[in-house]
């Protein structure tokens, strides 16, 4: 079966990646594009542009929609493709947990599959698997992760993922000394059930992330780095071809990386 997929967020960085994966790969055809503007030299007259989903889906029946558009609609656009039988594969962060319920709820009642990915590229996934294995026996951490200074969301969502994974394998307590005190606001990075996390945005970075586990005379470092976009795709790959098999919410691809 050859899966039909449509395509949010087209014309940026990660969505250009998207687009020449899916065209390349002969299990799956790009039958559209959802983007904010309907200019047809972008991709000519073999593939249709929408601005509406509604009618995206309505013209196309996609069977899957990969987003990779901006928190401020990426939770509508779940909500439409679920309640029209499309399973989404959602490659933007910033969901709040009521919006995370909702998309839950939803995908459960119309039984179909939803992936929400913070990080397509395996090796980062595995990266957060080893963290949590790690941090059973090694529960001090501290997270550094890094992205260009394009991102408009820190912590990362990769960071917070990597977080509540390790936070399942460790007690909750607060690390460093009991009368640490900040000299300038933020020094010591945002708090998660202890954990620190610092964001770093420079230019020239494109997504690299470090967990540091501190011992009793040694120091376990775990790092990944994403030098271009290309890193994602076999995440993406790997997603579209799991999600026609689900019928629930999945959040992180670690849940399907065995």
């Amino acid at each position: 079966m050859v899966i039909k997929v449509a395509v949010a967020g087209p014309r940026g960085r990660m969505g250009k990646e998207a687009v020449a994966t899916i065209l390349k790969n002969e299990d799956f055809l790009l039958v559209s594009v959802l983007d904010h503007k309907k200019e047809e030299e972008f991709f000519g007259d073999s593939i249709p542009i929408f601005t509406s989903l509604q009618e995206l889906i309505f013209q196309t029946e996609p069977h899957v929609l990969i987003d990779l558009t901006v928190p401020e609609c990426v939770y509508e656009h779940a909500i439409i493709a679920l309640e029209n039988g499309v399973r989404p594969v959602i490659g933007t962060t910033g969901f709040t947990d009521l919006q995370l319920e909702e998309i839950r709820k939803k995908a459960e009642e119309k039984e179909i599959g939803c992936i929400i990915a913070p990080n397509f590229s395996i090796g980062a996934v595995l990266m957060m698997k080893f963290s949590q294995m790690a941090a059973k026996y090694l529960p001090n951490v501290e997270i550094i992760e890094m992205h260009h200074d394009q991102k408009v969301d820190a912590p990362s969502g990769t960071a917070i993922k990597t977080a509540q994974m390790i936070n399942e394998a460790r007690m909750t307590f607060e690390q460093g000394h009991e009368h640490e005190e900040e000299i300038m606001d933020g020094a010591r990075g945002a708090n998660f059930s202890g954990m620190h996390i610092h964001s770093v945005r420079l230019p020239g970075l494109v997504a690299h992330q470090q967990v540091l586990l501190g011992g009793e005379g040694q120091l376990l470092t775990l790092r990944h780095d994403s030098f271009n976009r290309t890193s994602f795709m076999s995440g993406i790959v790997l997603s579209i071809n799991e999600i026609m098999k689900q019928n629930k919410l999945i959040y992180g691809l670690e849940d399907i990386i065995l």
